[in-house]
């Protein structure tokens, strides 16, 4: 899924599939997103990397996490 030849950089594609799963339903609101270690594990990313998709997404309002439990999707806004 990862184009390691793109210019487009690691995170900014990881963000994308993750934001593709998202709009797809393949993670519903209210569930559990991948962890920096399991986004490290299936793209095969850094940690940092995996940090940076997360606080991007959080950023975006897409997900929001719960300390000691995870990261989760946000409910859809209103105005979406």
């Amino acid at each position: 899924m990862i184009d390691y030849t793109s210019d487009v950089p690691r995170w900014i594609q990881v963000a994308d599939v993750l934001r593709a799963r998202i709009a797809d339903g393949t993670y519903e609101p209210r569930s559990r997103v991948p962890s920096v270690v399991q986004l490290q594990g299936e793209f095969g990313i850094a940690q940092a990397t995996s940090q940076k998709v997360l606080s991007r997404l959080r950023e975006e309002g897409l997900i929001y996490t719960v300390p000691g439990m995870g990261s989760f999707v946000a409910e859809p806004s209103a105005d979406a």
